[in-house]
């Protein structure tokens, strides 16, 4: 896992044990990273199993 792969991990974390779930503004302004890179880092970390996306809860699993 990359920092930049971890520190998203990390807000996702943060933001699950308050019950939200974190927008693409949010993420813009908590990481300082573009939509694109914060998109691959995401889909890795999907691909790694460390998020999941709940379809019907519209939450992220961790």
């Amino acid at each position: 896992m990359t920092d930049f792969e971890r520190k998203l991990y990390q807000i996702f974390v943060n933001m699950r044990l308050y019950g939200k779930n974190p927008t693409l503004p949010e993420l813009k302004r908590k990481t300082g990273k573009g939509e694109q890179e914060i998109r691959e880092a995401t889909k890795s970390l999907i691909r790694k199993g460390a998020i999941a996306w709940n379809k019907e809860k519209k939450i992220w699993v961790i």
